[in-house]
């Protein structure tokens, strides 16, 4: 198995100044990025066109490219599901707006979460709000040239995408040619599911991966958890899927105190895991 193509991100980077990002990046020999669309790095519903072109050329200058643009939609009001209708129309302009950076940023990419309902309400509500929302976004993003992706949460972040055959449901019924699916090895855990269970209900709609420790949950560094990152990497070869992988490393909250070290933990795992002889070298 050859090194995936793993990101730089600037998860666990919100307490430093975006340019110590981008140096590390490029110092730990990333060639691209998702970029985390949260204050004070990126913050979505203020940052203009040109300045996210300046963003642009701020990664470029260090050999860095925009692949996916993440923006945050859990830790504040973004919920394109909400039954409150002001609620949900300035969380889908808010992603109307991303997709317009993506295009400035030369992101191919935009990262989307499902929002979730009431608690109590028909999840039938929640999915049509959800659906319907999905469609509008991926419309307007596809005017840009950008690909959606959509990840199912936890059901503590959400009550109404949790696996991933409810997300080949929900990507059958956008029917958009230009909605792809993330697969988060957290979320997929907590679910009791696997990588091959992905792959079976998606297959090459996967266009994007989340690859992180857990126990099953947390955001972890490898390492820090339980989780088989060789059976993982195994998986991910064997289903041919050749694209890029992102370390969204959250954990307790002190990885942002020196991200760089736990990045850098992270890479030497995926090299141990690829090498024959190690502790968690895949298993044949």
């Amino acid at each position: 198995m050859s090194f995936p193509r793993i990101t730089g991100s600037n998860f666990s980077y919100q307490h430093l100044p975006f340019d110590r990002f981008l140096d590390d990046a490029a110092g730990l020999g990333r060639e691209e990025v998702e970029l985390w669309g949260v204050a004070p790095h990126f913050h979505v519903p203020w940052v203009s066109d040109a300045e996210a072109r300046a963003v642009r050329r701020r990664a470029a200058s260090r050999g860095l490219r925009v692949r996916c643009l993440t923006p945050e939609q859990v830790m504040y009001p973004v919920n394109i599901a909400s039954p409150d209708t002001r609620l949900r129309a300035a969380s889908i302009a808010m992603f109307r707006r991303a997709a317009e950076l993506c295009a400035e940023l030369g992101a191919e990419l935009l990262l989307l979460t499902p929002g979730r309902g009431f608690e109590g309400e028909p999840v039938e509500t929640g999915l049509r709000r959800s659906a319907d929302a999905l469609a509008e976004i991926a419309a307007y993003a596809a005017g840009f040239g950008v690909t959606c992706v959509l990840e199912p949460l936890q059901r503590v972040e959400s009550n109404l995408l949790n696996d991933s055959r409810a997300l080949a449901r929900m990507l059958d019924e956008v029917g958009a040619p230009n909605l792809g699916a993330v697969l988060d090895t957290v979320g997929m855990a907590v679910a009791g599911e696997g990588v091959d269970d992905y792959f079976d209900a998606l297959g090459d709609r996967v266009r994007h991966v989340h690859l992180i420790d857990g126990r099953p949950a947390g955001h972890l560094a490898w390492g820090d958890g339980e989780l088989p990152l060789a059976d993982y990497l195994t998986a991910f070869a064997r289903r041919g899927y050749d694209g890029h992988m992102t370390f969204e490393l959250f954990g307790d909250g002190t990885y942002a105190f020196a991200p760089r070290p736990v990045v850098e933990r992270c890479l030497t795992a995926v090299r141990d895991a690829l090498t024959p002889g190690t502790p968690d070298a895949p298993r044949t």
